[in-house]
């Protein structure tokens, strides 16, 4: 498969993932969760789904212990909308994306105060 296909593949079962969370998971463990991304692997049999989790009532994993026992209900809507010759199994995993992304500017915010006492 090309890259490109890959790409698309990855945003389809994102999409689909996503829609299915919020209108088919009804466990009172997942809170407000964003899908962010979808790995799948060159053969297409398993796919990493990373989520944000926001306001999960019982903490970001138990969350992700819900969202990986309800892999079943996301891979049929996945075979049922996607109509893959193969249907990848999905597993869930925390994007870490944010906290980076909010270290990197601590250490940004840092390096900029001590230039500026330099000066």
């Amino acid at each position: 498969m090309t890259s490109s296909r890959m790409r698309r593949v990855d945003e389809a079962i994102r999409e689909v993932a996503a829609d299915t969370i919020s209108k088919q998971v009804k466990d009172p463990r997942v809170g407000f969760v964003t899908v962010t991304d979808v790995q799948t692997t060159p053969d297409l049999s398993s796919a990493r789904i990373h989520v944000s989790v926001f306001d999960s009532p019982s903490g970001p994993e138990d969350c992700l212990e819900a969202l990986n026992a309800a892999h079943g209900v996301i891979q049929s809507a996945l075979a049922r909308q996607l109509r893959m010759k193969r249907t990848p199994t999905v597993q869930f995993v925390i994007d870490t994306t944010p906290a980076t992304a909010a270290r990197l500017e601590e250490i940004l915010e840092s390096v900029d105060l001590c230039s500026e006492a330099d000066s």
